[in-house]
């Protein structure tokens, strides 16, 4: 009996067994895609994941920043408190620049005040303390210094009559300003900038020791900074240098201050108005800083009226030799702020 023999053509079982069949070319397909959906959902999650940390730590540092602006803010009343108490008690609080450090929950407090006499006041100051502060501050000869001089003398006066080296409408036009002088008092230190032949430079160096606040036409020498008594007709850098070492010294034993000189027919007594500066800082470093002007007031309803309130600045980074000015707390100013 012949047995039969299916038939295939020549190689078929080899070449069969090389080609892959549909399903498992789709299965491949599949695979990738799914290693490709792997990648981007990790990508999503990881975006996610970066994006809610970003908030977490956007809301920790609002919330850092909220207390400890609501800290400084208040260890600006409780300045205000203790510098309206009776001077007869024991630990009184003098505006003289002294800080006074505490800590507030988590918050570490440092406030001083400083009478705003300690500054020149822009709209009652005379002329030779403001020609003082322009050329031994900052820096200008005596004939710019006099023309600057009497063009603020313009500005701050109520009529149109000019000096003799001074400014008004014509010579701001004829400098290409589009406004004149305001013909009244300043408003804040920074108006400053306006006045004709005044550069950014000039007010940079002089603005920390002028004010608006005081309405006094001299300075009080015993809270005043360098450059204010370096303003003072007459005084010289080691004449103010060795009065300072002396102040410093007499407020460290609790002595009375010495007298300076220089300063006779300028000095005035303290104003019962304030720069009150108030820095808190957070255990996360996170640093508020307000600074405010407060005035006294014989309202029982409203004791204290706020002249300026504002937020604090940087303060410059320390001297890394070492040597950092030695003057006393009454020169320091400026606020810090660290977000």
């Amino acid at each position: 009996m012949m047995r039969l023999r299916a038939s295939t053509p020549h190689g078929c079982l080899s070449a069969c067994a090389r080609t892959p069949s549909p399903a498992h070319s789709q299965s491949g397909l599949a695979l990738i895609a799914v290693l490709w959906l792997t990648v981007l959902l990790t990508v999503i999650a990881s975006s996610f994941a970066f994006s809610m940390r970003s908030e977490v730590l956007a809301a920790r540092n609002a919330l850092s920043v909220a207390q400890a602006r609501a800290a400084a803010e208040g260890a600006v009343e409780r300045t205000l408190f203790e510098l309206l108490r009776p001077r007869n008690i024991p630990d009184v609080w003098l505006a003289d620049g002294a800080p006074h450090v505490w800590q507030d929950g988590e918050a570490s407090i440092t406030a001083a005040a400083v009478d705003e006499s300690a500054r020149i006041d822009l709209n009652a100051a005379t002329e030779p303390l403001l020609k003082g502060l322009l050329q031994n501050v900052g820096g200008q000869d005596a004939e710019t210094a006099q023309r600057l001089v009497e063009a603020i003398a313009d500005w701050r006066d109520v009529d149109d009559l000019r000096r003799p080296n001074g400014a008004e409408v014509a010579d701001y036009r004829a400098a290409g300003l589009k406004y004149g002088p305001a013909n009244g008092p300043f408003a804040v230190v920074g108006e400053l900038q306006r006045v004709l032949g005044m550069t950014p430079a000039l007010f940079a160096r002089i603005a920390d020791s002028l004010t608006v606040y005081s309405g006094r036409p001299g300075v009080n020498v015993a809270t005043a900074s360098r450059d204010v008594l370096l303003a003072l007709p007459g005084a010289t850098p080691e004449l103010v240098d060795a009065y300072v070492a002396q102040r410093r010294e007499a407020l460290a034993n609790k002595l009375p201050l010495p007298p300076f000189p220089v300063a006779r027919g300028f000095a005035t007594g303290a104003a019962a108005v304030w720069r009150i500066r108030a820095q808190a800082t957070m255990p996360d470093g996170v640093t508020f800083v307000r600074e405010a002007v407060m005035r006294s007031s014989p309202d029982p309803r409203r004791p204290v009226i706020a002249l300026l309130w504002q937020e604090g600045s940087l303060p410059p980074p320390p001297n890394p030799a070492g040597n950092a000015d030695l003057a006393d707390p009454a020169t320091t100013t400026s606020g810090i702020r660290n977000r």
